[in-house]
């Protein structure tokens, strides 16, 4: 039975998403991980999920499984905030709209090269681009948690990456799944 109250957001209920054939979950769920198609079809084998917050904990868990390389290779997946594929007009769909949200299209020209510096460090230091969930942040708040995680190990950032990837797979389902009555 499908559930009747639809809210501003999402597009399915949860039992709509159980009952969807498994190449129809594959493709919604595609990108939720940016750039992380392999994620959905193991996904799919936990259904029936009792609840929304149960779909996004199953993508948490996937990521939790990863080895440290499979970890590393999420985070390389995700492009760099307002970076080369930005100004090219070649983000996802996904990562345009979060970034757009995060004002990072209209950054004063300070700030651009202010992260455009920063990304580099980052990169530098860590291998794998500077991730946070741009929907949760603002400029200022973006710049400012560079600046402070540069001064972190590499150990910490993995984590915090994928913590980070986690709230982003989160955002996207959002948009994709009614909440939880």
């Amino acid at each position: 039975m499908y559930e009747t109250k639809m809210t501003s957001k999402g597009i399915l209920s949860i039992s709509e998403v159980n009952a969807l054939p498994a190449e129809n979950f594959e493709w919604l769920f595609a990108n939720v991980i940016e750039h992380c198609p392999e994620a959905a079809p193991i996904v799919a084998t936990k259904r029936p999920f009792s609840s929304t917050e149960d779909l996004k904990r199953a993508f948490d868990e996937y990521l939790e499984k990863l080895d440290t390389n499979e970890k590393e290779l999420v985070l390389l997946k995700h492009p760099d905030l307002a970076g080369k594929l930005a100004e090219d007009g070649k983000l996802t769909a996904e990562s345009q709209n979060e970034q757009k949200i995060a004002g990072l299209d209209t950054m004063t020209k300070d700030d651009r090269q202010t992260l455009s510096n920063n990304n580099y460090l980052y990169k530098e230091k860590f291998r794998f681009p500077f991730i946070i969930c741009a929907r949760q942040n603002k400029v200022q708040s973006i710049l400012s948690g560079l600046e402070t995680r540069l001064n972190n190990s590499r150990e910490t950032e993995l984590k915090t990456g994928i913590d980070e990837v986690k709230k982003i797979c989160r955002v996207r389902i959002d948009d994709l799944v009614w909440p939880d009555l």
